[in-house]
């Protein structure tokens, strides 16, 4: 049997519950460990199939990779220009699945504003991701307005 093909789809708010189950599985396994206790909680609640169709009704660009019918990974931005999402399902790690979600929106934002700059605020064990990527730390790790440990990063891409 062939493998299946990776497919990346702009979001729509009926995937919502897909991508609140990705986001909640993979922050429980990666995030929520170095977190605060209180923190890593009230960052589940914030992760709920209506806060993801809120954020896609705020304007967010959600770009999602399916592998068949099973979702494997998102990608959110605000503003075409704060990362605000950027999860890939466990079992899925190490094929590229994120880098290709992140060209994807990054080529985007390009395309619909011209963006050439990038910021995030990466939990710790996703800090060696994001520099593989290009982004750079742009301070120290810090607790967030909700609590959350993050590291501000930064990518800045060249002029067209």
């Amino acid at each position: 049997m062939a493998e299946a093909v990776l497919r990346i789809r702009l979001g729509r708010p009926a995937d919502a519950r897909a991508v609140s189950m990705l986001v909640r599985r993979v922050t429980r396994r990666w995030i929520v460990p170095d977190q605060p206790r209180e923190a890593g909680l009230a960052l589940l609640s914030r992760q709920g199939a209506a806060d993801q169709r809120q954020h896609m009704a705020e304007g967010h660009r959600f770009h999602l990779a399916w592998l068949g019918g099973t979702l494997v990974g998102v990608v959110a931005m605000r503003d075409d220009s704060h990362l605000t999402q950027l999860f890939v399902g466990t079992r899925y790690h190490g094929r590229g699945i994120a880098r290709r979600l992140w060209q994807r929106a990054m080529a985007d934002a390009v395309r619909r504003a011209g963006t050439r700059r990038f910021t995030l605020n990466a939990s710790r064990c996703a800090v060696p991701a994001y520099r593989r990527l290009g982004f750079v730390a742009t301070g120290p790790e810090r607790f967030s307005p909700n609590g959350v440990l993050t590291t501000p990063m930064l990518l800045e891409c060249a002029p067209a």
